[in-house]
């Protein structure tokens, strides 16, 4: 698996000096190089030095997130942000998604917000190990057997609420989330495939993400697409 896949945590404490020039200019050139779930999509990504709203994190950098509002642009956005989490992980550089975060200022681009991410030197330690990640077991949040579903699992999600299911049957993985009336956790929950998807990208050898009109029905539960496509593992 991804080594930072393996040791990323989500930092909370950040040092109070913002990144150098230097840093900063290799993260821009870096945000020219994400790859989109949905190429369809219009997005955007610009940083500020304060976000207000729940849960909020003190840091002296923010990602703001915004996106034309089509079908599949939540996930696309998880997926997008996702790729940047872990550069910036490997990089040594300490990343939160905030699912609460607000803009405080009027942002450059006309498309709605969607949601930020804090980043900057970590004020705790980076990395943790695997048997420190609070998650549920594989066995709850998936049936069947592909090495990439212990990556999608240790994949970040708001409030830590995992709503998302994996069917994994003849080299495909089938995506749910969680039905669920809370209209916040919903949007969170398509954010967060969004992320678990980008995982199982990191682990692919060849990735596609489809729609199968063949996909099982699970209760409780809402299908989001299939992964199609090898592991990385598998072609060893």
């Amino acid at each position: 698996m991804n080594n930072i896949i393996r040791k990323r945590k989500s930092i909370r404490k950040y040092e109070d000096a913002p990144l150098s020039a230097a840093t900063i200019n290799m993260i821009m050139a870096q945000l020219t190089t994400l790859v989109p779930l949905y190429s369809s999509i219009g997005y955007s990504i610009e940083t500020t030095p304060k976000t207000k709203g729940l849960f909020n994190v003190k840091a002296p950098h923010y990602f703001l997130f915004t996106s034309e509002k089509k079908d599949g642009y939540l996930e696309n956005i998880g997926f997008i942000g996702q790729q940047l989490d872990l550069f910036l992980s490997e990089a040594g550089i300490g990343t939160c998604w905030l699912g609460a975060a607000k803009p405080t200022e009027k942002q450059a681009t006309t498309l709605p917000y969607v949601i930020g991410m804090s980043f900057g030197n970590a004020a705790e330690p980076l990395y943790r190990d695997t048997s420190e990640f609070k998650r549920k077991p594989l066995s709850a949040v998936s049936e069947g057997n592909d090495e990439r579903l212990e990556a999608a699992r240790l994949a970040p999600s708001g409030l830590n609420a995992q709503n998302w299911y994996f069917v994994a049957y003849n080299g495909n993985i089938h995506c749910y989330r969680k039905k669920t009336v809370l209209g916040f956790l919903n949007r969170m929950a398509c954010i967060d495939m969004g992320i678990a998807l980008y995982h199982i990208a990191a682990e692919s050898h060849h990735f596609n993400f489809i729609t199968d009109t063949n996909a099982p029905v699970r209760k409780g539960y809402i299908y989001m697409g299939t992964v199609g496509g090898l592991s990385a593992d598998s072609l060893a």
